[in-house]
């Protein structure tokens, strides 16, 4: 299925409601994996769909496990009882960190042949401690490309399982977690020791928690050692209900914290196994109020103020951390994120990249090798080109809070379904959008007076769509771009400098109402609306004309294509007659020599090709007002407008 090369999200005015939290993939994998190994059947319920929990399943259907969907995001896996029957295999596992780290070293100890390989980002993403680790227990694992890194190819070994292995731990959890849930396999009393820190320990606490449900109780001596007892064996616990994500909840708390609240997350709560509900903690430490029960979290913006920047060691929270870096956005004073060296190993190296969408966003950022500084700019600023994603999930995710203080573009927001496939839905369900009021129409039907008007009387912004074109025509002209240089012209578009007023047009401050109705501008205009890459940058251009308090957008698709989520829509008609001679009488007041019967037949040829445009062909939106306005005043048709949209009187 395609997804859209981007998604732009509305200036949001607050943020409120609740939200039912999709299943965490930490504890998915892992409770995957343990019941494909375990004696006897495992019904998993609420397991997060998604594109890595897809990835896990399939590897395991390859390599025999069977599995029977429930329905309802539930599942029934038949155990193993220990070594896959399946003993050659190749899987792709595409940036599944977790099914990779985990399925690696349960195949290395189970005799088979197996070549396990992903996307290009997976390869780059470090596995030789693992690896080491797992060769000193005898197993037989050849790097295919480069070396320390995937894709691999896992031959049969004798292994030598019992005394002590030893693992690095200050790069990612997932080594030690791939190597607990896999040592119960041998059978014999083997030991972990862990060379330096341990990183990201709430991940281990999870695996532990997960391994004792299944029947396997691991000796801890601090976080430096790891018993694993002879004569284990995962046995199924029959049922395994998922907890929700606690790294997804951390978008909509801080959601909840920077636009009022209160916003709620159901399905983690304070009795979690998930390391990262501290985020909920942090959050609180910026001022946010925050309140919990066993099964939820609900967070409020402060009560007095705004949030205030904190210095953080993150190691309890690496992935809900990141969610810190944008709150900081809305922040008194700096915030820094440290021991956070874990986020350039990841989907993508995410300190390099948060650094950079922040600056993006005028924050000033500082970075180090395991940390982040966020200093807010006094106003945010929207991109022009969007925030890049990375294909990493929690970077679109994260950005989406910047929102609060100015539209924003994110591009390729497809890599949300590695966790959360339905995310910017439900983002949408939660947040209230700065509102607008969409007025659509022919030419000459007056609605460009009717959006001025409407505007000026609310108070709100007011958008020209018909002026933009030809805006775009003379700034390119005055930059000596040719009108049919693409790409030269996009730019122009995506940094126009444009402003209107109820009798304004200005183009970076100076009117320029006369100068776009020269002939020439409107045979530019024409040229530059033909481009693909012009009507892109305008279409986001338009969309930023959506601030606080509100907007009036008047237009031909303005209902339909730009603001399709507009609170108001009206279509504005009236008769052709009556048009031509509205047309007439501005001329006619400019000083400009016209004649009724050319004027109705111009607008009759319009009418006409606007409507079989294979291009947002002119056409009254289904939940659009109809109003004909040949028979009502320019005050009458105002006054309807406003009582429509609610704000009359």
């Amino acid at each position: 299925m395609s997804t859209p090369e981007s998604i732009d999200l509305p200036e949001l005015l607050s943020a409120r409601g609740s939200v039912r939290l999709p299943g965490s993939k930490s504890i998915s994998n892992r409770v995957l994996l343990l019941a494909a190994l375990a004696e006897g059947g495992t019904e998993i319920r609420d397991l997060l769909e998604s594109d890595d929990t897809a990835r896990m399943r399939e590897a395991l259907g390859a390599l025999g496990v069977a599995m029977t969907p429930l329905g309802g995001n539930a599942w029934r896996l038949t155990g193993a009882g220990g070594a896959f029957p399946v003993k050659r295999a190749e899987l792709f596992l595409g940036n599944a960190g977790t099914a990779f780290r985990s399925l690696t070293a349960a195949l290395a100890l189970c005799g088979g042949d197996y070549r396990l390989s992903g996307v290009p980002r997976m390869h780059e993403r470090p596995i030789g401690d693992l690896v080491d680790a797992l060769r000193q227990l005898g197993a037989d694992i050849e790097y295919t490309a480069d070396a320390g890194y995937p894709p691999l190819h896992i031959r049969p070994a004798a292994i030598r399982p019992g005394g002590t292995v030893r693992i690095r731990g200050d790069v990612s959890s997932q080594f030690l977690t791939g190597l607990l849930m896999a040592l119960p396999l041998t059978g014999v009393e083997t030991a972990i020791e862990v060379v330096g820190e341990l990183i990201s320990r709430p991940y281990v606490e999870i695996t532990l928690a997960m391994m004792e449900r299944f029947g396997v109780r691991v000796e801890r001596h601090g976080w430096q050692r790891f018993v694993v007892p002879a004569g284990c064996v995962y046995r199924s616990p029959g049922v395994v209900y998922v907890e929700g994500d606690a790294s997804s909840a951390s978008y909509f708390l801080a959601l909840g914290a920077i636009g009022g609240g209160p916003l709620r997350v159901e399905g983690v709560g304070q009795d979690s196994v998930q390391g990262d509900v501290r985020f909920a903690d942090a959050l609180a430490q910026m001022g946010a109020r925050i309140a919990l029960g066993p099964n939820w979290i609900e967070a409020s913006g402060p009560e007095n103020g705004g949030l205030r920047g904190i210095e953080l060691d993150c190691n309890a929270i690496p992935d809900a951390a990141m969610t810190l870096a944008t709150a900081a956005l809305f922040a008194e004073g700096p915030t820094t994120l440290k021991n956070i060296a874990s986020w350039r190993v990841k989907e993508t190296d995410r300190i390099a990249a948060m650094a950079a969408e922040l600056r993006k966003l005028g924050a000033v950022v500082e970075e180090g090798g395991d940390w982040l500084r966020v200093t807010p700019p006094a106003a945010l600023v929207s991109p022009h080109q969007g925030i890049d994603t990375y294909d990493d999930h929690r970077i679109a995710m994260c950005f989406s809070l910047a929102a609060r203080g100015v539209p924003v573009r994110i591009n390729e927001p497809g890599c949300v379904a590695k966790t959360f496939p339905d995310y910017f839905a439900r983002f949408a369900e939660v947040t209230q959008a700065v509102p607008v009021i969409a007025i659509d129409g022919p030419s000459a039907s007056g609605k460009g007076t009717i959006a001025a008007k409407v505007a000026a009387a609310l108070g709100w912004h007011y958008l020209d769509s018909g002026a933009i074109y030809r805006l775009t025509a003379l700034a390119a002209q005055r930059a000596g771009v040719a009108w049919d240089d693409e790409a030269g012209v996009a730019r122009i578009a995506a940094g126009l400098d444009a402003e209107f007023g109820e009798n304004s047009i200005r183009l970076s401050g100076e009117e320029v109402g006369d100068a776009i109705r020269h002939e020439a501008i409107s045979i530019g205009a024409s040229h530059v609306a033909a481009l693909p890459a012009v009507r892109r940058a305008l279409l986001f251009r338009q969309r930023l004309f959506r601030r606080a308090p509100g907007l009036v957008a008047d237009g031909r698709d303005m209902a339909s294509v730009v603001f399709p989520d507009a609170r108001t829509k009206v279509f504005l008609t009236a008769s052709v007659e009556v048009r031509a001679q509205r047309r007439y009488k501005q001329l006619i007041e400019k000083g400009i020599a016209a004649s009724i019967t050319p004027l109705l037949l111009d607008l009759r040829e319009r009418d006409l090709r606007d409507s079989q445009r294979s291009v947002a062909p002119l056409q009254q939106s289904e939940e659009a007002h109809l109003l004909d306005t040949t028979d009502l005043s320019i005050a009458q048709t105002v006054a309807q407008v406003l009582a429509w949209s609610g704000t009359a009187g």
